[in-house]
């Protein structure tokens, strides 16, 4: 794994337990197979605050940015 690739996974660490699962696994499995462009929205969607992040996987809020509710719902979306 390359330094970038490291960094990422360090920075899908979150403080909540069901956040790491998610963005780890998405990280590892799905990140080098998306758009560039939605690699960049990730790094931006990481730097969001947890309760915002929360907010939209457990469906309490809808990101409004249009990149952030595309990659919640890659994000979210079961294993191939």
């Amino acid at each position: 794994m390359d330094v970038e690739a490291r960094k990422l996974l360090w920075r899908c660490r979150r403080g909540m337990k069901e956040l790491d699962v998610l963005f780890e696994r998405f990280a590892r499995e799905r990140y080098a197979h998306v758009s560039i462009d939605d690699q960049r929205a990730f790094a931006r969607f990481l730097d969001l605050p947890d309760p915002d992040l929360a907010d939209y996987f457990f469906g309490h809020a809808i990101p409004k940015e249009p990149d952030f509710v595309r990659l919640t719902r890659l994000i979210a979306a079961p294993r191939l």
